[in-house]
């Protein structure tokens, strides 16, 4: 049997242990295995072996007439931390979903807390966590890379952590051009593999989003700030599809079969509500910001989806397709 099965199922099999205070039997510690991975009882014995061997000491109990194992009371947490063992190593396997901050200090301290979960852990929990590796994987998408932006973080952070106003030059991509701005920093947000700084601008007179690698420069300001009681995160950004803002409108698209069979299983938008039509066919509605990634977006259905309102939106959709074709 591959060791990353076995890895996968002694962790299993250690998270049983944590949760229970009365320890389990052997037909207990056996429910939702695979039942062909497990055939004798030696196999399991085996696997509490390898965990106690691994640092997690087991006591046996006679209750009954049958055995019971659990964990030692002071082996359910990490000395200090206060994580259980399948903790520590959820917390070393995340590792890798940070690597797009690489360079900032948030990447520094993470790493930090990291290496410190790492050690808590003795060598063979290290050895499980790193077979476990090749059973889970992480699968990061495009993102930007920050290594070269952590001065300009650190200054953001701070100033949103001081409440202070920060004046900062900033290369607007819609513009072209780079601006002096004013902006009380509210929040840096990561979405869609990118990061950005949240904040009211003094030139644009409203909260806006900044793409945090098009901030040139940051000069921190002694001047206060508070953020207005009205403002409310999440109805700024629910708008959006991913980090672009605009007007509200209402949306209908209908996907052909092929293409409903694998839209209907992931949540694109929280405002998204699905309607099953006949012959396979999907209708979503949506209410979202109008904007060039909208457009892209429903573009990269390709010929499974059709806009059914607004018009607008269908003819916008059209004139990008053309113009694709054209290649212009």
């Amino acid at each position: 049997m591959p060791r990353n099965e076995q890895a996968v199922r002694q962790l299993v099999i250690l998270n049983k242990l944590e949760q229970s205070r009365h320890g389990l039997t052997l037909d207990q510690l056996a429910e939702g295995l695979d039942p062909s991975a497990i055939r004798h009882p030696r196999t399991l014995r085996r696997d509490l072996d390898a965990i106690e061997s691994a640092g997690y000491p087991l006591l046996t109990e006679r209750i009954d007439g049958r055995t019971r194992w659990k964990l030692l009371d002071g082996a359910r947490h990490a000395p200090a931390l206060r994580f259980s063992p399948t903790e520590l190593m959820a917390l070393t396997l995340s590792r890798r979903l940070i690597a797009p901050l690489e360079g900032t200090a948030v990447h520094t301290s993470l790493q930090s807390a990291l290496g410190k979960a790492s050690a808590a852990l003795p060598p063979e929990g290290l050895a499980l966590v790193q077979q476990l590796e090749d059973t889970f994987s992480v699968g990061l998408g495009p993102h930007k890379r920050y290594k070269h932006h952590r001065e300009i973080v650190e200054r953001v952070t701070r100033a949103i952590a001081d409440k202070t106003r920060i004046q900062m030059r900033y290369d607007s991509a819609s513009r072209g051009r780079v601006t002096r701005r004013e902006v009380d920093p509210y929040r840096l947000w990561y979405a869609s593999g990118g990061l950005y700084l949240i904040g009211y601008c003094h030139l644009r007179k409203e909260p806006r989003m900044f793409a945090v690698e098009r901030i040139k420069s940051v000069t921190p300001t002694d001047s206060p700030y508070q953020i207005p009681l009205h403002f409310d995160f999440d109805a700024f950004v629910e708008d959006s599809l991913t980090v672009m803002r605009g007007r509200r409108i209402d949306i209908e698209l209908e996907f052909d079969k092929p293409t409903a069979a694998w839209v209907k299983d992931r949540i694109w938008h929280p405002s998204q509500r699905l309607t099953r039509l006949s012959r396979g066919r999907l209708r979503m509605a949506l209410s979202m910001a109008e904007t060039r990634e909208l457009i892209g977006w429903i573009l990269s259905f390709g010929g499974g989806v059709r806009v059914i309102r607004p018009e607008s939106l269908r003819g916008a959709v059209m004139e990008e397709a053309k113009r694709i074709w054209a290649g212009k």
